[in-house]
């Protein structure tokens, strides 16, 4: 299905299709809630006919909401009673908003989409509604303030996202239970084994303890099994979990914290949360199972020898206040140890990234050496922990071998010795049992000491998912429609940590539809001025307006789905043409992107292609030229057709023939959009409705082309230096004049 057509019931009075009115419908239940969400910021799945409940769901989650696609039966649909309004999906496509139930008469009330909401709903039995009804429904409610989404990356986040499983950890729980219930049988027979049937050469009681001991490994074995399976799942879902949610917190981050942070060290912290993962998923689960098995066996060591019993703890305990005394310095290290991996990390990325240059400019060598100071730092710091790591291991060690073989020397003195009652059997038994209360102990020492590294890792992970994010801004607000008239009133703007302002006191109007260009001296403000029309930055004072409406009271995203923008410098995704050029809208026909590839003038090259629209475009865009890059991007800025494209220095990249192609373009792409262009060279913004002169964050003028060269003396000055072939040749030029411009001699 390609992108919701609203021209159904927009000017003509027609009702809506049965697709618009299941997308109504979603809306509808979402505006309960007091949620404002836009039907074109739909984008359906590729190859279904109606958005199905999943596809609903995920684009109210999307807008901030909480929804969720289920199935029901007749008998729970007509229990709910006074409810908020639940999509029921039909089988023609559309859908009915159920608002309440009565299982004592059998029906449910329905409420069309389309109608008013003051409008009585209609009374459906099963019979009926079994006609229409697929089944299908959408729950939605309102996102909470502190949603796992929102709320801070700690522990406590993570506790929340492993107690969402609390049945599935419930059954575990109960399964630990009972395998440390059978775990006291075996070392009771082995007991009887050695006290019995060895002593008094019984063979019907060693066949009766065999048959006993058979069926108990085989429940165990299957025990253990569901167990392991059961943990699997938990393990799946928290995973998957936190990789959604981690990512989705990620992308809501703003542009300015990406521009002043360094990719590689974003993307390490990042992935330091999976190290939190690994922990909270393997030896965390693993100990705190077998916490169970020690609780459920102290009792017995304490009946099979009283003595015994204290040494085994006293060891163990031994063996964690030795753990716990290195935990400082070496969770110390291991900061540092992270610290440096991170730093490799970010050498490894960028000069991944840069590989181009590297390669163009001969850098390998310096590349080289600064990998090797880094890894060399990181192997200096891990040598650095493993030592201290083996110090406690040192020191621990002799408490570890007195569990596990001098307790049996000890034992084996008692019983030479006849104190207490203890007999061979008894402290076989012990030792199978002891075993298993040592390493609980032994394990639970052990984890703090990968606490400490837990910590760094989470404290790391939280240095970036906890950053101010926009995700309010993503999710709420107006979505006004867009017309493109802009309004500029005393706009002041200053980069967090400069000293000056980027804006002062900026003031202009564009009317909609009208085109405007901006050009200056570099860092005289003009593209501060772009990235406040793409909320980029929404911390100015003053007023921005599009359409009579404060920018910053419009919703982020229906905000930047609305306007077109193309940079100097513009990134593809690897794929197909044509998914590069759908990359905002991925529901779009060919026949759109045609158009698109056609009004910035890359049909041309791409017909020339060996595969036309699917010939695929790799990493980096290395097997296209710059000027094609550019035309795809304008055509990608194009495809959804906004009433406001901004083009930010798009054709300075571009060889004469590709800018010409795209120049003479300029008027087609600007019928019936506000443009706003950004470019150094004047010429192709001599044909502009305005031009508005920046100079030090400020509006120098704003004019036509004709009047600025009469009245500006800046864009006087600048145009002569672009045109000095017309007024003696350029030839005749200084070179240190003509590389003041950039340009070559």
């Amino acid at each position: 299905m390609a992108q919701p057509d609203q021209g159904a019931d927009q000017g003509t009075g027609a009702r809506p299709t049965p697709t618009m009115i299941r997308l109504y419908a979603a809306v509808a239940a979402a505006r309960f809630h007091g949620l404002s969400v836009d039907v074109r910021d739909f984008v359906a799945e590729p190859g279904e006919v109606a958005p199905s409940p999943a596809a609903l769901a995920r684009w109210l989650n999307e807008c901030g909401a909480v929804a969720r696609g289920m199935r029901l039966r007749w008998r729970d649909l007509v229990r709910l009673r006074n409810v908020p309004p639940i999509v029921l999906m039909f089988r023609d496509g559309s859908a009915g908003l159920m608002v309440a139930g009565d299982p004592d008469r059998g029906v449910v009330w329905l409420r069309d989409p389309l109608g008013d909401e003051g409008t009585p709903p209609v009374p459906l039995d099963e019979l009926r509604l079994a006609q229409v009804w697929t089944g299908d429904v959408l729950l939605v409610k309102r996102r909470r303030d502190q949603s796992e989404a929102d709320a801070p990356i700690n522990a406590a986040w993570l506790g929340r996202m492993a107690l969402r499983e609390k049945g599935l950890l419930r059954d575990i729980l109960l399964s630990s239970m009972v395998l440390s219930v059978l775990a006291i049988f075996p070392p009771l027979i082995v007991m009887q084994v050695v006290d019995k049937v060895v002593s008094y050469h019984s063979f019907s009681t060693l066949i009766s303890i065999a048959a006993i001991l058979g069926m108990m490994s085989f429940y165990e074995v299957l025990l253990a099994y569901a167990r392991r399976e059961l943990a699997l799942v938990v393990t799946t879902r928290l995973d998957t979990r936190i990789s959604l949610l981690v990512f989705d917190r990620l992308l809501s981050l703003p542009l300015e914290f990406f521009e002043r942070e360094q990719a590689g060290q974003v993307i390490g912290r990042v992935s330091a949360i999976y190290k939190v993962r690994d922990f909270m998923t393997g030896k965390l689960m693993n100990t705190v199972l077998d916490l169970f098995t020690l609780v459920v066996v102290l009792p017995f060591l304490f009946y099979f020898s009283m003595p015994l019993a204290w040494m085994t703890i006293a060891a163990a305990c031994c063996i964690g206040l030795v753990v716990f005394g290195f935990m400082r310095p070496v969770g110390h290290l291991v900061g540092r140890k992270v610290a440096a991996d991170m730093a490799r990390g970010a050498v490894l990325y960028e000069t991944v990234a840069g590989i181009r240059t590297v390669k163009t400019l001969a850098l390998e060598q310096t590349r080289r050496q600064l990998w090797d100071d880094r890894s060399t730092e990181s192997a200096l710091w891990g040598l650095a922990a493993g030592r201290m790591g083996n110090m406690a291991a040192t020191v621990a060690q002799p408490f570890d071998i007195f569990i596990n073989r001098g307790i049996i020397l000890v034992g084996a003195w008692l019983i030479l010795t006849h104190h207490g009652d203890m007999g061979a059997g008894a402290l076989m038994a012990f030792m199978m049992l002891g075993g298993r209360v040592a390493s609980p102990l032994v394990g639970l020492a052990r984890l703090l000491d990968d606490l400490s590294e837990v910590r760094t890792a989470l404290g790391e992970a939280g240095h970036v998912l906890n950053q101010p994010t926009e995700r309010q801004a993503l999710t709420t607000g107006l979505r006004p429609v867009v017309h493109g008239a802009l309004s500029f009133r005393d706009v002041y703007f200053t980069y967090p940590g400069a000293t000056t302002r980027a804006l002062s006191g900026v003031n202009f109007d564009v009317p909609a539809g009208s085109t405007l260009g901006l050009v200056g001296r570099s860092g005289s403000g003009k593209s501060t001025v772009t990235r406040l029309l793409q909320g980029v930055s929404r911390s100015y004072t003053g007023y921005l307006r599009l359409d009579g409406v404060d920018l910053r009271e419009i919703n982020l995203t229906h905000l930047r789905r609305s306007l077109g923008v193309v940079l100097q410098d513009n990134f593809l995704f690897r794929g197909t043409v044509r998914d590069n050029i759908t990359a905002g809208r991925p529901g779009l026909t060919l026949d759109d992107v045609i158009r698109a590839a056609r009004l910035a003038g890359a049909e041309e090259f791409i017909e020339r292609m060996p595969a036309g629209y699917e010939t695929w475009i790799e990493e980096g865009s290395t097997n296209i030229s710059g000027g094609q890059r550019q035309r795809l991007a304008i055509a990608r800025a194009l495809i959804c057709d906004p009433k406001l494209l901004i083009l930010d220095e798009a054709t300075s990249a571009l060889d004469p023939e590709s800018e010409a192609v795209v120049n003479a373009n300029l008027q087609r792409i600007a019928r019936g959009r506000t443009m706003v262009i950004v470019s150094h060279r004047l010429s192709s913004l001599v044909d502009c409705d305005q031009i508005c002169v920046m100079d030090q964050g400020q509006v120098v003028d704003i004019a036509p082309h004709a009047v600025l060269l009469e009245r500006c003396a800046i864009y006087r000055s600048l145009w002569q230096q672009q045109n000095r072939h017309e007024a003696g040749g350029r030839g005749h030029a200084h070179p240190a004049a003509m590389l003041a411009e950039g340009d070559a001699p």
